[in-house]
């Protein structure tokens, strides 16, 4: 009798190396009793390589810290950028990462924003402001460049409170600078990922009641044209959108009425891919099941696979 054993990995290319060593190592010894028994073993390795990039906005490490701690341990993407910090640099727990085998790079502030990429190989940190942005600066981009050559832009776009109020006018300056920050920085032919926490819904399926939120700040006709702008300038596609066009889902629902019982929430977490690494996006969904526990974040994950 032939007994084939096919060994793969997931999460990240590190991850697959080790995963390949380790499992040989380990194995030998029953994979000895199995040909013994059963005749010779076929190991037949497989080639795919994937990589998993998430973004969450946690609304505040410190309070979130063990739903991230366990995400992080069952899902085990190979980088994952966080939004809202709401702490220093001093203050963010970088050991309890290290002990799951995550560096970070950390732009802090104080109460509010704050971003992080979390990562578990080796990373470049090739930005950490939005040069250009309009005052006051605040704490809300972060960069990191990966060992594959992939561009990890990691946003908290603000959220501008009221359409028409000086923190509404504030979000669309910021938005025009990160523009031009991408258009600064980066080709078309970029292997770029820009991500995270949007605060904006791209269309009226992105929002559980369209005719409920018209007029309002995340669904207004000057937002969503600053996020259609983004993508048809610089060749950026909505993975999520792009592997499900007619999937009515959410990324975001507010703590009041009950509204993530109700399912009334809005998709205003994104990812989104340059043309180079279309061809490689295999998956893209948001994690609703954090969403779930006690003293949760108002947002969930959201989730894409490449192959590499």
């Amino acid at each position: 009798m032939l007994s084939t054993v096919c060994l793969f990995g997931l999460g990240c290319k590190k991850s697959i190396k080790q995963k390949r060593k380790n499992t040989l190592g380990n194995l030998c010894s029953s994979l000895l009793v199995s040909a013994l028994t059963n005749g010779p073993i076929d190991l037949v390795f497989t080639e795919e390589e994937k990589m998993q990039i998430a973004s969450w906005n946690v609304n505040s490490i410190s309070v979130r810290l063990p739903h991230v701690l366990s995400w992080l341990q069952t899902v085990k993407p190979c980088h994952l950028g966080l939004q809202e910090l709401k702490v220093v640099d001093e203050k963010y727990p970088y050991k309890q990462f290290e002990e799951l085998g995550y560096t970070s790079h950390v732009k802090g502030e104080k109460t509010y924003n704050g971003v992080a990429m979390l990562s578990r190989t080796t990373t470049e940190l090739v930005h950490d402001q939005l040069l250009g942005a309009p005052e006051p600066v605040q704490s809300r981009l972060i960069e990191v460049l990966t060992q594959e050559g992939i561009y990890i832009l990691n946003l908290y776009v603000p959220n501008g409170s009221e359409v028409g109020s000086s923190k509404y006018l504030y979000k669309l300056e910021w938005f025009k600078s990160l523009m031009k920050f991408i258009e600064t920085n980066h080709k078309r032919e970029d292997k770029l990922v820009v991500m995270g926490d949007f605060n904006i819904a791209p269309a009226d399926i992105d929002v559980h009641s369209p005719e409920e939120w018209e007029g309002q700040v995340l669904v207004s006709p000057q937002e969503r044209e600053c996020f259609q702008t983004l993508l048809t300038e610089f060749g950026l596609t909505d993975s999520f959108r792009h592997l499900a066009p007619d999937a009515a889902q959410y990324s975001w629902w507010d703590y009041r009425m009950m509204a993530f019982r109700r399912n009334r929430g809005l998709r205003i977490d994104h990812i989104l891919v340059s043309e180079p690494l279309l061809p490689m996006l295999k998956r893209s969904w948001i994690d609703k099941e954090p969403r779930k526990l006690e003293k949760p974040s108002d947002h969930a994950p959201v989730v894409i696979e490449l192959e590499i």
